[in-house]
């Protein structure tokens, strides 16, 4: 009998032991695909959009996916790791943070059915608000304000999530249409330019004080850290 007690014993051992070994492959399979699942998504469904407003693709269109290209790209998703993009200080951490005037607006951006998103520089906690960064004047003043948001996988999408809020902001084109209400008015801005830019780029950060713009950043390609999209529009003239 305790011959029998053993090997009965020591084959569960080896049918759990099998099942484990499943499951770890199994979740090695899922995180390569949770990994690079953004990457193929773009060059299946996000680059031709890109291309066909004419702005520089994250991967320009020549880069496609190939045994030459493989693995500067993996380095490019693992270089992305680690960093809380979800506190908007750390977008530019050797820009220091520094705001001369309180913000505190929403926004509104119809195509995206996104509706009333708050904005303010009151902390850099993306997850609650978008965040403007630095703000020298706030809408409908004149200058640059520069407003951060978070992304994710497009899939993800909610516009009331401030976690997924700008995950198909890729899908702006020029002359749309950005509303910013502040103290009870609104303010009708329109898109003028859209551009992928690196990571460290903070030439988009620059003011301009010869009208009224929003500028509107974040991740790309969605899901990723890779590069910044950036939105920009202009106040509207009544």
């Amino acid at each position: 009998m305790g011959k029998t007690y053993y090997k009965g014993k020591n084959r569960n051992y080896r049918l759990f032991a099998k099942f484990l070994s499943i499951g770890v492959v199994v979740l090695g399979i899922l995180l390569f695909s949770y990994t690079f699942f953004p990457l193929i998504s773009w060059q299946i469904y996000f680059a031709p959009v890109f291309a066909s407003q004419k702005i520089q693709a994250p991967i320009p269109n020549g880069n496609v996916i190939n045994s030459s290209n493989i693995g500067d790209l993996i380095s490019m998703a693992a270089s992305s790791v680690g960093a809380d993009y979800t506190n908007a200080y750390n977008w530019y951490p050797g820009l220091g943070h520094k705001n001369n005037v309180v913000a505190n607006y929403t926004i509104s951006i119809p195509k995206l059915n996104i509706q009333n998103a708050v904005v303010t520089n009151e902390n850099s906690d993306l997850t609650k608000h978008l965040v403007q960064f630095n703000a020298d004047s706030v809408p409908p003043k004149e200058g640059n304000s520069i407003i951060f948001g978070h992304s994710t996988l497009p899939q993800l999408f909610d516009p009331k999530n401030y976690k997924t809020i700008f995950a198909t902001v890729y899908k702006l084109t020029t002359g749309d249409e950005i509303i910013v209400e502040s103290n009870n008015i609104k303010y009708n801005y329109k898109v003028e330019n859209i551009t992928v830019v690196e990571p460290t780029d903070t030439s988009v950060l620059a003011q301009n004080y010869s009208d009224s713009f929003i500028t509107i950043i974040t991740c790309t390609p969605p899901g990723t850290t890779w590069k910044r999209l950036v939105v920009k529009a202009r106040l509207e003239k009544i």
